[in-house]
């Protein structure tokens, strides 16, 4: 897997929707222990939604985590700083695959992250024990890799045309585990773990939205890989972009994206 380049811009199009599954994970985060409580969100992106965190924790003293200078430039500049309840938000250069915290956590999330991390469940004893007693590590990541947007870019990437350049550049299939995986992982580090799927119905707008969507994500990679050749990155998007509008066809109100995730909530004992 190609390590993708981010775009801030692109990634926000769709921040509302994209922001939804972070609010569902945080409403199912039970209270932190320390006051104020220290919280890591790793893979913070532009910062939108790790500012959601000082919401609910307003005393807190929280760092958004991430391995691309664009998204963090942006992070900094929007959303860096005290907060009200007298805590506050910074945001630092780290990559999930060797971040290991430095002090005890009360928290750590992460949203839409760790499918980009090989054997990222390997990482899960470092992070929990890294954890105060009764704190909670919890995540959510995209489970939709069987879905047409991701499949249709595979086939289309392992093509005649394609697979010399894209060839072993997306994600893989493996990517993600079961939610029997992750429970059991977390149930055997000694945590009460809370693990579920939801599917959201977006309802996106705009010309081919879908596109738009993956752009800002799934799409990275390939975009990365081809990004010394724009004749043969706009070639390829087109290609893709046709297959997408079969796949997902518009409506009056709308093009339908149905996007299915996986959470999990892992609290440490007290």
């Amino acid at each position: 897997m190609t390590k993708p380049t981010w775009d801030p811009a692109q990634y926000l199009r769709h921040a509302g929707h994209r922001a939804r599954p972070f609010a569902d994970l945080l409403a199912r985060i039970p209270g932190l222990p320390g006051d104020p409580p220290r919280i890591a969100d790793l893979g913070c992106g532009p910062g939108n939604v790790t500012a959601l965190l000082a919401e609910r924790w307003p005393t807190a003293h929280i760092t958004g985590y991430d391995n691309s200078p664009a998204m963090l430039d942006r992070a900094h500049a929007d959303h860096e700083g005290p907060t009200t309840g007298g805590g506050r938000l910074d945001f630092a250069e780290a990559d999930a695959r060797t971040w290991t915290p430095a002090e005890p956590h009360d928290l750590i999330v992460s949203s839409a992250t760790l499918h980009w991390v090989p054997a990222h469940a390997d990482r899960f004893t470092d992070w929990i024990e890294a954890l105060t007693p009764g704190g909670t590590f919890a995540f959510q990541v995209p489970d939709n890799i069987d879905a047409p947007l991701h499949a249709l870019m595979r086939e289309l990437a392992a093509t005649a045309r394609w697979k010399g350049r894209l060839a072993d550049v997306l994600r893989p299939e493996d990517s993600v585990h079961t939610p029997g995986a992750y429970l059991d992982r977390l149930a055997r580090l000694g945590c009460a773990a809370d693990v579920w799927q939801t599917t959201y119905f977006h309802v996106l707008e705009g010309e081919d939205p879908v596109l738009e969507w993956v752009k800002g994500t799934g799409l990275r990679p390939a975009l990365t890989a081809l990004a010394d050749d724009p004749e043969a990155r706009d070639a390829f998007v087109a290609e893709y972009r046709d297959l997408l509008r079969d796949a997902y066809p518009s409506a009056p109100y709308g093009t339908v994206l149905p996007f299915r995730r996986l959470f999990a909530v892992a609290r440490k004992a007290a």
